[in-house]
């Protein structure tokens, strides 16, 4: 297991949750990073006594050095504060827990410096996921999840063999919305939006949910993640979230993880992999479970999984121009100046303009998201 860390995305769910694991296992937190929420990141600081923390937002950077100036915390800021966090001589784990492309430079960095990834971040492997598995695979960097599906694979998988996969099943809630027809979600509220049926979440993904979109991120993780084409992956709709996902191997077992709904169960095994510790989470009760129930997705109504699987199979900066677009849209769902089922048609708008065969580097890349962020902007004119 490692035994000091470092949070990108420090003050969001996952960021949280991460911190309170470390703390209850006793490994360090060296590092922290937030976007702009000094308050909290303050708060943190002073609890866990990193030896460095880092604002993205350049202002809020200045005003988070001035108050923690009677400390011997140093102070970083912008993108270069989010490098050296993330690859600090005394962390052997980084948790990527910002949302964006954002978390794409940190990642590699982290990865060029041979660290653990305890990735929370899907957009690193959406956007960029060949480049970030090769790099991986040649400085051995390991990549351990923290989504709790590709967690439930990474488990599932452990101690098989490489020709033993025949697919993976990658379990969906269905989200709040789930039997509902598209038409019927026009006014949705961001208020109904984030609302959750099983999860706990920030308000992003939690849109990303109610939308499928982020069943559709996942699912490109998860063949980046898997090395498995698109055809090698099914999304089964599973509203209970107690199977977390499972793999049929090339027999016909089907193995399964399940466990109680909790980010904190796969954060921890990020963190302390090959070895497992008591945790302070839930148990499942079997007694209690008045069912587990299965069924396809309903790809007609909740179309933002069918454009995210097309964007798996096509390739290119695809994937990457729909995760930009979908952010920027989501965001702008959050503000209430776009309607619920603009964020599917803006997203699939701009991958017909924008998606090229091309991502052969990170510049390509990054290029490519920032267009797709500009083009949701021009479109709306918001």
């Amino acid at each position: 297991m490692v035994k000091a860390i470092s949070i990108l995305g420090c003050t969001g769910s996952i960021g949280r949750q991460t911190a309170a694991v470390a703390e209850y296992t006793g490994i360090r937190v060296a590092a922290l990073t937030a976007n702009r929420q000094i308050d909290r990141l303050e708060e943190q600081a002073r609890r866990f006594r990193p030896e460095f923390v880092a604002v993205y937002d350049e202002t809020a950077a200045r005003e988070l050095k001035v108050a923690l100036a009677d400390t011997d915390i140093r102070v970083g800021s912008g993108m270069d504060g989010l490098l050296e966090a993330a690859t600090l001589d005394s962390i052997d784990c980084v948790v990527t827990a910002v949302s964006g492309a954002v978390g794409l430079k940190p990642t590699l960095a982290a990865i060029e410096a041979k660290k653990r990834i305890a990735l929370a971040n899907k957009e690193t492997l959406v956007c960029a996921g060949e480049i970030v598995m090769r790099r991986a695979g040649e400085t051995g960097a390991e990549i351990i999840p923290v989504d709790s599906e590709h967690s439930a694979i990474f488990q599932c998988l452990m101690g098989r063999g490489p020709g033993e996969l025949k697919k993976i099943l990658l379990t969906c809630s269905g989200g709040p919305f789930r039997g509902q027809k598209r038409g019927t979600l026009e006014n949705i509220t961001p208020a109904q939006a984030v609302k959750h049926p099983r999860w706990n979440m920030g308000a992003k993904i939690s849109v990303d949910s109610a939308t499928l979109m982020n069943k559709g991120l996942e699912f490109i993780e998860a063949m980046r993640l898997f090395g498995v084409t698109p055809d090698d992956i099914q999304v089964v709709i599973h509203p209970q979230s107690v199977i977390h996902s499972m793999v049929e191997l090339i027999d016909g077992t089907v193995i399964a993880q399940m466990g109680v709904p909790d980010m904190g169960l796969p954060i921890q095994l990020a963190l302390t992999y090959p070895e497992r510790l008591p945790s302070m989470f839930d148990r499942l009760d079997f007694t209690s479970l008045q069912g587990l129930t299965f069924e396809a997705p309903d790809l007609e109504n909740f179309p933002c999984l069918r454009l995210a699987i097309d964007c798996a199979r096509r390739g290119g900066t695809a994937g990457c121009v729909m995760s930009a677009a979908n952010e920027e849209a989501v965001h702008l769902f959050l503000k209430e100046k776009l309607g619920f089922n603009r964020i599917y048609d803006l997203a699939a708008a701009a991958v017909e303009k924008l998606a090229d065969d091309d991502a052969s580097d990170l510049e390509t890349i990054l290029a490519a998201d920032a267009e797709a962020r500009q083009f949701v902007h021009e479109t709306t004119g918001v």
